[in-house]
């Protein structure tokens, strides 16, 4: 006779890896696609505040997993716009105008061009997909823009994301 606690942690330890490898292997995937040097996954783990959990890398020196974002420049404003399915590609940090926060956060981790998808379950805003060129500007194409979006929307179908 099984104990039914213990197949609970067991069933849930299953659901935990098959999503960390689903979300590893998107970002790899991803990563390869765009031909991108780093693509990571943001999750919110607290009312937007968040970490970098997941990342696929062209080369080691690009890691920034565990990296929190800066708090005073995702703000409600902000988390709104993604929350309302905002994608936003920028092909060369220098020339966009964002908040100078958002600005300096890019530079200290040496991203030159960015795309972000926001990552929506039911719920609202669990994460952020990003892409990163870190070595040169870059403008990303609708396709791979779309792919962002898919790969994000595919992620947002895990079971245990939707009820994380």
């Amino acid at each position: 006779m099984s104990d039914p606690s213990l197949q609970r942690i067991f069933d849930r330890l299953y659901r935990d890896l098959a999503r960390d490898t689903l979300i590893q292997t998107t970002t790899e995937q991803l990563r390869k696609s765009l031909h991108a040097d780093r693509v990571v996954l943001y999750y919110f783990y607290y009312k937007w505040s968040g970490k970098v959990t997941f990342e696929s890398l062209s080369d080691d020196k690009f890691s920034i997993l565990g990296t929190s974002g800066p708090d005073e420049c995702f703000n409600g404003e902000y988390a709104k716009l993604y929350e309302d399915g905002r994608v936003r590609a920028i092909a060369d940090i220098e020339s966009e105008p964002i908040q100078p926060c958002h600005r300096d956060f890019l530079h200290q981790l040496e991203v030159k061009a960015n795309l972000v998808v926001p990552i929506l379950i039911d719920r609202g805003l669990w994460g952020l997909l990003v892409a990163h060129n870190c070595q040169s500007t870059y403008t990303w194409s609708s396709d791979e823009i779309m792919a962002m979006q898919t790969g994000a929307g595919n992620l947002a179908k895990i079971r245990s994301i939707q009820e994380s």
